[in-house]
């Protein structure tokens, strides 16, 4: 039997994640939403592209989430986008309402889940998801670290004329203005990209990678990004569900490691079938430890907003 998946938001990033599930075979997908129409039609969709593209998931879209019940793992990506202007702290207070709704129905109906977050402020509502669910933080950790390294990894490709697979990297921190690339970690080929850019090209990318989707928000100006951020949630859920051990950068609720406690802060960590199965610990230099830091007093503005 295939495992199940549930999408909430049939918004332009949870229903093209829920295609990149299906044509990847992952998992029959549930994608549920509060606008009648939405999600059958979008969902109705994507299962009719099946005998071109060759995938016998199931793919349903529902009003209910009684459609959802018994989902092996659920992605949130409700929530209001941002808007040009608009920061991620606007978001808090109204997409904090959104998650409460949805995280009580969701625990209802899949209390053994493992619990993806991809809503902004994303951080704070992956830490707000985690104190509604009661879950272990196993099971509970959010996408943007995947995002934010995806962007860094084109940028430094695009610079260099090199293939994206042999760019390896990581972006820790919070998910926005302050997260934390760490160039001293970034290969290419193995080799250092310090020896293959200079100190000031460096760090225009870090910048742009900050950026990110601020870039693509201005320039899209009635939306936001959601062709990368899908692509990142599609290849944490298929780490979970193929039982990866992957080791990516997730959100996860820290209990002491890199000197953070009572916070969600992106770190390296290892995913396999049961969420979070180990937080990698990677030594920092003085001065990344100080913009870890920095970051996850960020994210701790976020979380004072919230009362958690």
């Amino acid at each position: 039997m295939r495992k199940k998946i549930t999408v909430v938001g049939a918004g332009n990033v949870g229903s093209t994640l829920v295609q990149r599930i299906a044509e990847g075979g992952y998992a029959d997908v549930v994608m549920v939403d509060i606008i009648d129409g939405l999600p059958q039609g979008k969902s109705l969709d994507i299962q009719e592209s099946a005998p071109i593209l060759g995938f016998d998931a199931r793919v349903t879209g529902t009003l209910s989430y009684d459609d959802t019940a018994g989902s092996d793992v659920v992605v949130v990506t409700s929530g209001v986008a941002r808007k040009p202007g608009m920061s991620r702290d606007d978001l808090v207070n109204i997409n904090a309402k959104i998650i409460q709704s949805v995280t009580g129905e969701i625990v209802r109906r899949s209390p053994n889940c493992v619990l993806i977050m991809v809503a902004n402020p994303l951080d704070a509502m992956t830490h707000l998801a985690l104190h509604l669910s009661k879950f272990p933080r196993e099971r509970v950790f959010g996408m943007a670290g995947v995002l934010d390294t995806a962007r860094f990894r084109t940028f430094l490709a695009l610079e260099l004329k090199v293939s994206v697979e042999d760019v390896q990297a990581y972006v820790l921190g919070g998910h926005g203005d302050t997260m934390v690339p760490l160039v001293r970690y970034t290969t290419v080929a193995g080799i250092p990209i310090a020896e293959l850019l200079p100190p000031e090209k460096i760090a225009s990318i870090v910048q742009r990678t900050r950026d990110g989707g601020a870039e693509i928000v201005n320039l899209l100006k009635t939306g936001s990004a959601y062709y990368a951020p899908s692509a990142a949630a599609a290849q944490m859920v298929k780490a979970v569900v193929f039982d990866q051990h992957r080791i990516l950068p997730c959100s996860v609720y820290l209990h002491g490691e890199y000197g953070i406690k009572g916070l969600v802060v992106g770190v390296p960590a290892k995913l396999g079938a049961g969420g979070i199965e180990e937080i990698i610990q990677i030594k920092l230099t003085p001065e990344e430890q100080k913009a870890l830091q920095k970051s996850a007093g960020a994210v701790r503005e976020l979380a004072d907003i919230l009362k958690l």
